[in-house]
């Protein structure tokens, strides 16, 4: 261990020990060693195509950075990630979530009907994940557990909504949470821009007797040789123009 690494406290060094994703281990290991990490070291010496995902993983883990601004070795200015305050790192992690109680996501559950609330599918409660509306990277996280600042999503539609988050621009730069809020991902009933793209979206599932509607439909799509989604946007379109 490095004369560096040394002066941090002794929680804090053994709570990095219990850390195992790869790309976090990279980041903490780089900064105990040197004081910080570039993106350039990211991209160059560690092959990381998107250095802010690598970050996001030390700041999910539990662990504060702060980011600044450095010069590169050919002269541009580039981001640098440096450990923030301990006194606010989090231990109450697994695998990057946050731990909530069986009570909290209850309460979500029965709020939200037992629905992922981007679409709308009827699950178990044990098949729903607990969703921060403004992403984490964006706000970090809060003491404050009013049901509001989450929703519970599906496995599926969690996975889309980071997806889309990383690529946003107030993800990358702004991180300004009231546009997360104006977002498709933080109020899936109430918002005016997907990843801060002008984009409406609909998401829609047939269950039981309903399911006999869709496959009436995808059945009729085909004679049109059109994909259903097209075909459903056309009928509502030439709908409308009838009104």
């Amino acid at each position: 261990m490095s004369e560096e690494a040394r002066v941090y406290p002794k929680e804090f060094l053994e709570y990095v020990q219990l850390i195992t994703n790869k790309r976090a281990k990279v980041v903490i290991d780089h900064i105990l060693a040197h004081g910080f990490i570039t993106t350039e070291d990211l991209e160059k010496t560690y092959g990381y195509n998107h250095p802010p995902r690598a970050a996001r993983d030390v700041r999910e883990s539990g662990i504060p950075l702060e980011t600044f601004k450095i010069k590169s070795q050919d002269g541009k200015t580039i981001a640098a990630y440096k450990f923030g305050d301990l006194l606010s790192l989090q231990t109450n992690r697994v695998a990057g979530r946050i731990l909530f109680s069986k009570e909290f996501k209850h309460s979500l559950f029965v709020a939200g009907g037992g629905h992922c609330q981007v679409c709308n599918g009827v699950f178990e409660e044990r098949y729903l994940q607990v969703d921060h509306r403004v992403p984490y990277e964006v706000a970090g996280d809060t003491a404050d557990r009013a049901l509001e600042h989450y929703m519970l999503l599906c496995g599926s539609c969690n996975r889309a909504k980071s997806w889309s988050c990383e690529h946003c621009y107030n993800w990358k730069d702004e991180k300004q949470p009231q546009i997360c809020m104006q977002c498709y991902w933080g109020d899936p009933k109430n918002y005016n821009h997907i990843a801060m793209e002008e984009v409406r979206r609909l998401d829609i599932q047939w269950s039981g007797d309903e399911i006999r509607y869709y496959d009436e439909l995808k059945i009729i799509a085909v004679k049109n040789g059109l994909e259903l989604p097209l075909f459903i946007k056309k009928m509502i379109a030439d709908k409308s123009k009838g009104n």
